[in-house]
């Protein structure tokens, strides 16, 4: 762990810095047209960027203390998808359909960022344990919630509907729940392992 700690460390810090400086435009776009998906995966860029400063810090702490820090960001991993429900059902008080060329737009920059993200991480995710772990299954998710929002966005443009959108947020929630499961999972493992 020693020895890969300064890869590992950079290669979260750049992540969390990217994923920072995306949340600011994604935020803005998704209040400006209502969107639910952008909502979702904007407070994700900003969940993402505070798990890699955590990670960042935590590489050169004990296996066991790094071990409770991985259960920590699962918890973390939740909170996108408590949010996204609370502006689901904001939407529904008001269902108007979001500009699908903005949606698609922002969602292909968020691919992008996202899978710059997912390609640095996957290259030392090995090296930090359920951290790593943490990390690179966060990048990976937003890939494809990137993915659903273009989806979305080319919906919204044929059906001139909220409805792609409030599903692909919702997914987005369900996805960050299952990453959050898989973290635990890891975090748990290695804590039995710790154990005397």
């Amino acid at each position: 762990m020693a020895a890969a700690a300064p890869s590992l460390r950079r290669a979260v810090i750049a992540v969390a810095l990217l994923n920072l400086g995306y949340f600011g435009v994604e935020f803005g776009v998704a209040l400006a047209i209502g969107s639910v998906s952008l909502f979702a995966d904007s407070i994700d860029f900003l969940e993402d960027a505070s798990i890699n400063l955590l990670i960042a810090v935590a590489i050169g702490w004990s296996a066991r203390r790094r071990a409770n820090l991985g259960l920590v960001l699962a918890l973390v991993l939740l909170v996108p998808g408590l949010a996204t429900l609370a502006m689901a059902w904001h939407k529904l008080g008001a269902p108007i359909a979001p500009d699908a060329t903005l949606l698609t737009a922002t969602g292909a920059g968020a691919l992008v960022v996202n899978l710059g993200c997912a390609l640095l991480l996957a290259r030392v995710k090995a090296q930090g344990g359920s951290l790593g772990t943490a990390a690179f299954l966060s990048a990976r998710n937003d890939v494809l919630a990137n993915i659903a929002i273009i989806g979305a966005g080319f919906a919204t443009a044929a059906t001139a509907s909220p409805w792609p959108d409030v599903v692909v947020g919702v997914a987005i929630g369900l996805l960050n729940a299952g990453a959050a499961r898989e973290v635990w999972q890891a975090a748990s493992s290695e804590r039995r392992e710790l154990a005397p």
